[in-house]
């Protein structure tokens, strides 16, 4: 027997799978597989998206976000036997079916692997695509999980085989239920684990990175979250991108006017992802800290380089963008977000808020520090202008008077 059911973000209740689910970009699957007997035998919760990229007619690359799984069945899915370990098995929009197999060993479970599999047919998901078929990407995962742990991951997990990344979050599975009762006991992921980074010092000099060519300040662009109560995410910047890869130094200004967006909104993490033709992903993670205020916990990038070749990093580590809740963080002047070593944003005329977005406006903003810097400035230039004005006009006026007294000497 399976009993599934579909749930919205927090706060908007449950829906039916008849539901057509399309316009909700963020919500959680949920799947509880029983028995023969009516046990629980398998319990997940999850969500996902997927990141296509395929290749077009004129021989150029589109890429694709799958966010919506509209109507999603479980057909296949099953507890297992004594030959075949437990299985889900998901079918959702035109064609598109996601499976993860699980074994068992004695003391452990294992996420063995996943498969995706997608249908270039569908003319409106995958426009003018090249090649027609059926393809399907299989990732060997072969993670092992104490045997009645419940497996949680609320960090970013991510995929990334031939032309596919997949995107999973708030993560909770446990294979192998015992006694049908699902465990309240959690085996982290390392994401979700709380870690110190140790700094790593080189012993000897690195090789001369080459220095890559300046840019031009790139375009501003505004990119949403909407959720089922509407916006619930607004930004807008540009953003300028630095890495170094193999040695080279390279610049990309993103272009908003050829950049899709997406992402999701939760009451703790709100994630803005931006693609295109050459950024398979590039995410800002914002999460609540101290109840009263966000910053930008997170970035992760994967892109592809003008050689070809494939650079991706990430961290889950970052502060930057501290505001109140139920304001937002702005900064006009350029500012550094340091992914990593070999990765760095510019971002111009910056202005994010990721929670308690009303009316799909901007609140109040807090300026960063450069921008204060620049408003306190202004009035104290105007002021020493002012100054100055004042004592060259009593200069003047001394001057006037002493040669007025000079006129009316007497001879």
């Amino acid at each position: 027997m399976v009993c599934f059911r579909l749930s919205l973000m927090p706060g908007s209740g449950l829906v039916s799978l008849c539901l057509v689910l399309g316009a909700v970009s963020a919500y959680a699957l949920e799947l509880n597989l029983m028995n023969s007997e009516k046990a629980t035998c398998l319990y997940a919760k999850w969500q996902m998206n997927f990141t296509i990229r395929y290749e077009t007619t004129n021989n150029k690359y589109k890429t694709v976000t799958i966010s919506g799984l509209g109507n999603a069945t479980y057909n296949g899915s099953t507890c297992g036997d004594d030959q075949n370990g437990p299985k889900i098995e998901v079918q959702f929009g035109s064609g598109f079916s996601w499976t993860v197999n699980f074994t068992k060993e004695v003391s452990t479970y294992s996420i063995e692997n996943i498969s995706f599999s997608y249908d270039t047919h569908d003319n409106t998901t995958f426009p003018d695509a090249k090649e027609k078929g059926v393809f399907t990407v299989h990732y060997p995962v072969a993670f092992r999980i104490p045997l009645d742990d419940i497996f949680r991951c609320n960090a970013i997990l991510t995929l990334q085989e031939n032309m596919v990344v997949q995107h999973y979050w708030d993560v909770h599975v446990q294979a192998y239920v015992q006694n049908g009762t699902v465990s309240t006991k959690e085996f982290l992921c390392d994401k979700d684990k709380t870690t110190t980074m140790v700094p790593i010092v080189p012993t000897s000099l690195p090789s001369p990175t080459t220095t890559p060519t300046p840019k031009e300040k790139p375009e501003i662009g505004s990119y949403s979250v909407n959720n089922s109560n509407g916006t619930c995410l607004l930004a807008t910047m540009g953003l300028q991108l630095n890495m170094t890869h193999d040695k080279v130094a390279s610049v990309v200004n993103i272009n908003p006017n050829t950049t899709d967006f997406t992402g999701s909104c939760h009451s703790q993490t709100a994630l803005l992802r931006l693609n295109s033709s050459n950024i398979k992903y590039l995410d800002f993670v914002f999460a609540v800290k101290n109840e009263n205020r966000f910053y930008l916990k997170e970035v992760n990038v994967s892109m592809y380089l003008d050689n070809g070749s494939v650079f991706s990093t990430a961290n889950n580590n970052l502060s930057y963008w501290d505001a109140p809740l139920g304001s937002s963080y702005m900064c006009n002047k350029e500012q550094t977000v340091s992914v990593s070593g070999a990765f760095q944003i510019n971002t111009f005329g910056l202005r994010v808020q990721p929670f308690s977005v009303i009316e799909g406006k901007y609140s109040t903003a807090e300026e960063c520090s450069a921008d204060s810097d620049l408003n306190f400035l202004i009035p104290v230039t105007v002021g020493v202008a002012l100054g100055f004005l004042i004592i060259v006009v009593f200069i003047s006026y001394m001057i006037g008077r002493r040669k007025s007294r000079t006129g009316y000497q007497s001879v």
